[in-house]
């Protein structure tokens, strides 16, 4: 792999002259920025294809001049793949790639542009009487390209699977500028390599994403949401264990909630009103999809009355409207929004084998005390053991007083979450933020192979360079 060249005014001309005179447009400090501002773009070139074909010719035009490309989708990404600090890229936006090519209710296939906001996929589904799944906090802005290219997860992983469970096909923009035409709509193609498995997850670094093919379901009949107090995090598994053998699959997300997180809202201005008259320590957010000969109030208070005899739950409530429902995943939702007013000295997507959850909680929370009163929120997707364990200086400290300490808290987490045979990063990817943890606890075999997976496919290394490998 030979040096990048940065955009210059010569091979801005030439890609001028290869597209359509729409296609290249002002970039914007927007489109150098990330949401955390742990990373800043230099500047580039800004080209916004409406095409497929507009997309691969900038892709054979960056593959000659051996000009980096960082693939842009709604920009919520938060490990930073969305920015390159260290050249002038061309920053290649999906923003225009927003058709619903076809929706075929029968089939339950529905094909979509990457452009496309993850809102507007699910509002398309609906539309057929179905339902896309994948549900984000950034659903309104995120990019179904994006949610696919960082396999993105969400709160309903336990019943549906993440963004690459989700997808059937792919089309996508190799790093020679070729199509490769994957909008295949079967379930079952046994014929080689799963390219679409592999673009899926590999955050831009193998290639551009232009369409999907995307898994619908039928919408379930009937609704219910709870939120449930709970003693620590091993009666929330004791719970969770309870609704699976009360209600298979039906149950559709499962999120743990610290108190941390609800104390924080308040701290905030969130202005909620919160469910319970003193905050529990732990709680339980429970939603349901059931058929039309279910009840799920009923199920959801029968699933409480067993839990509370067993002395696992200890209060809740069951929402009775819509409102209400509304109203409990609005505090789920808004969490990382008080998370972020209030600084966090480091944040950590990782995943654990459930039953290592516990053990993990008590050992970090122990081993982060050696640095004074820190605060710990840790709330995610119990159901899948995706945890968003984050750290917070103690009360009338800022994270600056703890910027010495910043690495050294992160190598604490990750260290237990590698003895626990875990992963560093459940759903938002490694972008620019993690490849360093990545080589230091990844499998050696592993790396290998995608390394050369990546020098095969993109000898150049112009795709994304400086994500996933360092």
């Amino acid at each position: 792999m030979g040096e990048l060249n940065s955009v210059d005014d010569a091979f801005e001309a030439r890609l001028r002259a290869a597209l359509p005179d729409d296609v290249i447009r002002p970039l914007t400090p927007a489109y150098l920025e990330e949401p955390r501002g742990l990373f800043h773009g230099r500047g580039g070139l800004l080209v916004a294809p409406s095409t497929t074909e507009e997309v691969a010719t900038t892709i054979r035009a960056c593959a000659t001049a051996r000009v980096p490309v960082v693939p842009y989708g709604g920009g919520t990404g938060l490990v930073g793949g969305q920015v390159m600090p260290d050249a002038r890229a061309v920053i290649l936006s999906l923003e225009r790639l927003t058709r619903i090519r076809a929706v075929h209710p029968s089939e339950n296939v529905l094909v979509a542009e990457a452009g496309v906001v993850l809102a507007d996929v699910q509002a398309a589904a609906a539309t057929a009487d179905r339902l896309f799944p994948l549900s984000l906090a950034s659903e309104g802005s995120c990019r179904i390209g994006g949610c696919l290219s960082t396999n993105a997860g969400g709160v309903n992983v336990l019943r549906y699977g993440t963004a690459r469970d989700l997808c059937l096909g792919v089309e996508a923009v190799l790093p020679d500028g070729s199509v490769h035409h994957g909008l295949k709509r079967l379930r079952k193609d046994n014929t080689g390599f799963d390219l679409r498995g592999l673009l899926c997850g590999a955050e831009g670094t193998l290639g551009v994403i232009t369409a999907a093919s995307l898994r619908m379901y039928p919408r379930p009949a009937q609704t219910g949401t709870a939120m449930v107090s709970v003693r620590d995090p091993q009666a929330a598994l004791d719970l969770l264990a309870m609704a699976q053998a009360q209600l298979g699959q039906g149950i559709s997300a499962f999120e743990l909630i610290k108190g941390t997180g609800l104390k924080f809202l308040s701290a905030t201005g969130f202005g909620h009103n919160l469910p319970f008259q003193a905050i529990p320590n732990w709680s339980v957010l429970i939603e349901l999809g059931l058929g039309p000969s279910q009840d799920p109030e009923a199920e959801l208070a029968a699933l409480f009355d067993t839990a509370r005899s067993a002395g696992v739950a200890q209060d809740g409530i069951i929402a009775q409207s819509i409102r209400q429902r509304d109203a409990l995943w609005k505090l789920r939702e808004d969490i990382p929004w008080a998370n972020k007013a209030i600084g966090s000295i480091s944040s950590h997507d990782i995943s654990l084998p459930l039953s290592a959850i516990p053990t993990f909680l008590q050992d970090a929370d122990k081993a982060l005390a050696a640095f004074g009163p820190v605060r710990v929120n840790a709330f995610g997707h119990l159901g899948d053991g995706n945890l968003h364990y984050n750290v917070f200086p103690p009360e009338g400290q800022t994270a600056d007083d703890f910027e010495p300490l910043r690495q050294r808290v992160r190598d604490i987490v990750y260290g237990l979450v590698h003895q626990a045979d875990g992963s560093l990063s459940a759903e938002h990817g490694v972008g620019r933020l993690k490849p360093h943890e990545l080589r230091r606890y990844g499998d050696p075999a592993r790396l290998s192979a995608m390394r050369r997976i990546k020098d095969a496919l993109d000898p150049q290394g112009i795709m994304n360079p400086g994500v996933i490998f360092e």
